[in-house]
């Protein structure tokens, strides 16, 4: 593959704050690019184009996947990730968000911010100049539900038509999955218990792109037929509180055996991590051979990648 073949990427200077920023046909361009670096980065080809360029990656939440596929991501493609803890950037306390945007960007060229507040992402964009990636905020994951569709795609050979099914909480990951799937052709069913279905605006949006998730709060009847069946942890970061109270509520919506034979028999699982076994899935079925959640967390990486070359580009 050469680099962008002498032309410029035509997603360059683009940021990512949701996928519903992109049309259909650029995220199959995503999706092609991580495919194609996939197969660079096994088949041990050194693709370097970002040589010389830097990524600031902005952590107010404490990260596993997030850190490492961004900086090991960044590395391969020849660039340097410079992570920045939240005792290094208090947005908005010492500094407004806006200046810290124009700051980092006369430094770096890109900047990727783990976040709370969805709105610290969209002034980070406003004021930055560089494309920022939403690395995770309290109303989108759109790095996630990449993966989630490359995962998919992979193990489908399509996105078009797959029967995806998640079960849970109808959160930032939820989302992202929504407007993901709405712009790729795939079919999602959301089974969510009462008081914890997806944003309306966002089911609304999904609609307005493609198609919205199928609604349901029986997750037996959710998971009939599905393809890939997805779950979450049942109290995200910032929910620690109401732990005791969802664990309750959301017992039945455990992904385990029982649940998963509704599914089509070689239905795959996946979970965007960390997971607590034997609370939102079982341990046999986290562990067992339809799991795809380490390929899933793998393919963070490779997305990202191709992100990151295609904006930076």
């Amino acid at each position: 593959m050469q680099e962008h073949e002498g032309a410029p990427s035509p997603l360059a200077g683009r940021s990512c704050l949701t996928l519903a920023e992109f049309g259909p046909g650029e995220i199959g361009l995503i999706l092609d690019e991580a495919l194609r670096l996939k197969s660079l980065q096994k088949t041990g080809v050194p693709f370097q184009p970002l040589r010389g360029k830097t990524l600031a990656m902005i952590f107010q939440k404490p990260s596993n996947r997030t850190r490492v596929s961004f900086e090991v991501g960044m590395y391969q493609l020849g660039g340097h990730a410079l992570p920045l803890s939240p005792q290094e950037i208090q947005m908005g306390k010492r500094e407004t968000t806006s200046d810290i945007g124009k700051t980092l960007a006369r430094y770096t060229d890109a900047i990727m911010a783990r976040v709370f507040g969805h709105h610290e992402v969209e002034e980070l964009a406003e004021a930055a100049g560089v494309p920022v990636i939403n690395g995770l905020s309290d109303l989108h994951h759109p790095c996630q539900a990449l993966a989630d569709l490359l995962t998919i795609h992979e193990e489908l050979g399509s996105l078009e038509g797959a029967r995806v099914t998640y079960v849970g909480d109808g959160n930032n990951v939820a989302h992202s999955l929504a407007i993901g799937c709405a712009l790729t052709g795939a079919q999602l069913t959301i089974a969510h218990p009462e008081g914890h279905a997806p944003d309306p605006e966002i089911v609304k949006l999904a609609g307005e792109l493609g198609a919205a998730p199928t609604l349901t709060q029986d997750p037996r009847e959710g998971v009939r037929s599905a393809q890939a069946v997805y779950t979450d942890v049942w109290a995200s970061m910032g929910q620690e509180a109401e732990a005791g109270e969802r664990r309750e509520k959301f017992a039945p919506y455990q992904v385990n055996e029982e649940l998963m034979s509704y599914a089509v028999s070689e239905a795959i699982f996946l979970h965007c991590l960390p997971a607590h076994r034997d609370e939102e899935v079982s341990g046999g079925v986290m562990d067992g051979p339809r799991s795809r959640v380490f390929d899933q967390a793998e393919n963070r990486m490779h997305a990202q990648k191709a992100l990151l070359y295609l904006l930076l580009g």
